[in-house]
């Protein structure tokens, strides 16, 4: 998976490269700054650091690892947070920007990221994370590399308000719904039953006493009690086929379905994959195995890649066997975005980890 979410101690984690949020001046700061040259071995690498003096906000050098996991560390200066008004945001772009740059100059097949210039800094998380999505998101595009971004607990990962209240609200809309479908759902029926008997029992006494001929009844009708469920897909119709023509006719499998939609997607095979953080790799397995059966967050995964709407999203993954449960946390987190039409793979899977739920990708 090409872009991954993880909670973990950033001096832990393996990888090429492992991104510190330095002081400007060659001295050890606070937070990660200072994790990073206590696992690293201070005294070496701030012997290192001083080689290379002041580091003006915005940018990034390398130095080696020393005792981390890590070959390289890169170390970017942050911006303090005044307010917003003193090019705060270009230079935090510029901090992901260079780092990933410099990332692919060394030749890393993988890099790690802390959330920069959200600790002491005081650079807002809600839009420090956006930013970092933004150009994590933008470089992949173009190269290929592992971008592990890493936080302490799912709490430091701060969405818009707006959007975390968007995404508890249709949850908690669709729980209710459930709820009542479950307590209330069986006596709603009955109650529909008796008040047709009724009708039809008024019906013909009206009729009798009018010496009127009898209509022809139709067929009673259950009325459709509102459960708030997802789309399903739909089968095809097997009016007057035998078990061995039904089977004959079977549709598409996922993965001639998956090319399908490329093709008319207008998007290249590189553009889907990247923007479905299918790693390159698994992408080839999927085109040359016309049996390929994806994990569900695979499967979704393309579908955001690809724009669908619910009812082809719905036919695509069912394809796989796969459906959507209105009970899944998970599956109303995917569908609250396609509902309204957000198709960012990076902003959905901050999403989901926000809420302990897989990604997307593979």
């Amino acid at each position: 998976m090409p872009f991954q979410i993880i909670r973990n101690d950033i001096t832990k984690v393996k990888a090429d490269a492992i991104v510190n949020t330095a002081n400007p001046n060659p001295c050890i700061g606070s937070g990660t700054d200072s994790a990073i040259y206590a696992a690293a071995g201070s005294e070496q690498l701030l012997s290192e650091r001083k080689k290379i003096g002041e580091i003006a906000p915005g940018q990034a050098v390398s130095t080696e690892a020393f005792n981390l996991p890590a070959k390289y560390i890169i170390h970017t200066v942050g911006p303090a947070w005044y307010g917003g008004d003193h090019g705060e945001r270009d230079i935090l772009h510029s901090c992901y920007e260079r780092s990933l740059a410099l990332a692919a100059e060394l030749g890393c097949a993988s890099i790690a990221f802390p959330l920069i210039a959200t600790g002491v800094y005081g650079f807002p998380k809600d839009e420090a994370l956006n930013i970092a999505l933004a150009e994590i998101g933008r470089f992949l595009l173009t190269h290929e590399m592992k971008v592990i971004l890493v936080v302490f607990d799912r709490k430091a990962l701060e969405l818009s308000e707006n959007l975390v209240g968007g995404i508890e609200q249709y949850i908690d809309e669709h729980a209710a719904d459930r709820l009542r479908e479950k307590e209330y759902g069986s006596a709603r029926l009955t109650e529909l039953r008796r008040r047709e008997a009724r009708r039809l029992e008024e019906t013909e006494e009206i009729l009798a006493f009018g010496n009127m001929p009898m209509p022809s009844q139709a067929p009673f009708e259950e009325e459709t009690v509102d459960d708030a469920s997802l789309p399903v897909g739909s089968l095809p119709d097997v009016t007057g086929k035998s078990l061995e023509e039904f089977l004959g006719s079977a549709g598409e499998t996922f993965q001639q379905r998956l090319f399908e939609l490329i093709d008319a997607s207008g998007m290249d095979d590189v553009t889907v994959y990247k923007k479905a953080n299918i790693d390159r790799k698994v992408f080839s397995r999927i085109r040359c195995k016309e049996d390929y059966r994806p994990k569900k967050k695979t499967a979704v995964a393309f579908a955001i890649a690809l724009e669908l709407d619910m009812p082809t999203t719905v036919d695509l993954l069912s394809r796989a066997e796969i459906a959507f449960s209105p009970s899944s946390k998970f599956d109303l987190i995917v569908t609250y975005f396609i509902s309204k039409g957000v198709y960012d793979i990076y902003k959905i899977n901050a999403a989901l980890f926000k809420f302990g739920q897989p990604i997307l990708g593979e």
